[in-house]
């Protein structure tokens, strides 16, 4: 409650009746002050100077926001009649900056995985093949076929149009360091018995692929040069993963030791890459290929090593057809818990110059670092590169207690039995269909 008994009697000070004392707020009771008159003389400060000063202001505000607007105007409309006087002269705004002619010289350049128009664009404009980024993004412009470029090596040539580098690159002839491993290829060539057809092995394939002709100049790789530097590059140098670097290190051919180590499947090399760095390229991929199907975990339910489950897988390729791939795996492993030997003839076959399907009784009493009639367990390496449907049919398995499986007739019908004696009549039944016939 507020106290007033301190303020002087209404009246007081020269004050009129009713008024309110000074320290009261009049707002707060109704009342209206008197608006305040200006003391002093009249000048610049008075309100209605002030009030003048600020109009003028406002006015030469307005004044110079409006010249300001008229002057773009003019500019847009300057642009606007020059640029029509040149298309009604025939003539255009400047071109976008492009090389003419033919070219200077052949080049190789990569288009790398997820590259986008630009990103192509970026890599030529790089390596001197186009003037500007813009003349290929304007030449690729309306082109379906840009979008069907595939990652891997093109030769073009440099300082060409835009629109030639964009021709080039997408005629498949200008592809270049591509190739495909099938399913069960091996590193070295081999000639079968029958008709004496040879099959191109994995270091003739490379070898081919790394061709390029420059400015009229072919370069290659040999096999030799292949076969040198997976026998002689030290293990890291070719990218050999941790889980086969003993296996690897043990193998009795330098050579071969490197089998089972590429994947089967689509490749692209660089034709400019040293020997080792091809191989050392397809390794590595490869190894990673293997990891992402669970290659390291599934070894520990399956119960042999990683580098065990690539060459089961190796032998399935030779061995069975894809929709018998997890059970002829099961045979292999009942196999190998029961000590007994695989006697497959891929493993004859693997060190051999000429093969067929049936095998000698001399070749399958050689003693190699292979041959399962003569030795118990696994090869010493893969017989070949397998394919990752075979690696996974490896990893899982289909529960059997087969321990034979024999191929009877042409259109690969494969039976299973878990008994020596089925499994001689089975291979009676191949016998008169011709499938264990020998060319020799």
């Amino acid at each position: 409650m507020n106290d007033y008994r301190g303020h002087e009697p209404v009246g007081a000070k020269g004050g009129s009746a009713g008024s309110a004392p000074e320290d009261w707020d009049t707002a707060d009771y109704g009342l209206e002050r008197a608006e305040p008159e200006w003391v002093g003389a009249e000048g610049s400060g008075t309100p209605q100077h002030v009030r003048r000063r600020r109009e003028l202001e406002r006015n030469r505000r307005r004044r110079r926001n409006m010249l300001v607007f008229g002057l773009i105007v003019v500019l847009l409309l300057a642009g606007v009649v020059y640029i029509g006087a040149m298309i009604l002269d025939g003539r255009r705004p400047a071109p976008v900056p492009d090389y003419t002619g033919s070219g200077v010289s052949d080049i190789v350049v990569r288009v790398q995985p997820g590259d986008s128009g630009s990103d192509i664009a970026a890599t030529l404009l790089e390596r001197d093949v186009i003037m500007s980024t813009s003349a290929f993004m304007t030449a690729a412009h309306g082109r379906d076929d840009i979008a069907a470029i595939q990652p891997g090596y093109y030769k073009v040539r440099t300082q060409i149009p835009a629109a030639t580098a964009v021709d080039m690159l997408t005629d498949g002839d200008n592809r270049v360091g591509s190739f495909v491993i099938p399913e069960g290829r091996k590193l070295h060539s081999s000639t079968a018995v029958t008709g004496g057809h040879v099959t191109a092995g994995i270091y003739a394939m490379i070898a081919r692929a790394s061709c390029v002709e420059l400015d009229g100049t072919e370069t290659c790789l040999t096999e030799d040069e292949l076969r040198s530097a997976a026998a002689n590059a030290d293990l890291d140098s070719l990218g050999v993963p941790d889980w086969a670097r003993a296996e690897v290190a043990r193998a009795e051919d330098p050579e071969r030791r490197i089998e089972g180590l590429i994947r089967a499947g689509q490749w692209d090399v660089d034709p400019d890459a040293s020997a080792v760095e091809i191989l050392a390229e397809l390794i590595t991929r490869s190894a990673r290929a293997y990891e992402q199907t669970g290659i390291l975990e599934a070894s520990q339910t399956v119960g042999v090593s990683p580098y065990e489950m690539l060459t089961i897988a190796s032998l399935l390729e030779h061995e069975a057809l894809p929709g018998d791939f997890s059970k002829v795996a099961r045979v292999i492993l009942n196999r190998l818990d029961a000590g007994m030997r695989l006697e497959f003839d891929s493993t004859v076959n693997y060190a051999l110059d000429e093969i067929e399907i049936a095998t000698t009784d001399a070749a399958r009493q050689e003693r190699t670092p292979w041959n399962t009639y003569a030795m118990e367990g696994l090869p010493q390496t893969p017989v070949s590169s397998p394919s990752i449907e075979a690696l996974q049919a490896v990893e899982n398995p289909e529960d059997g207690d087969w321990r034979f499986f024999v191929t009877i007739d042409f259109d690969g019908t494969t039976v299973f039995t878990d008994t020596f004696d089925e499994h001689l009549r089975n291979v009676q039944i191949a016998i008169r269909n011709g499938v264990l016939a020998s060319g020799r």
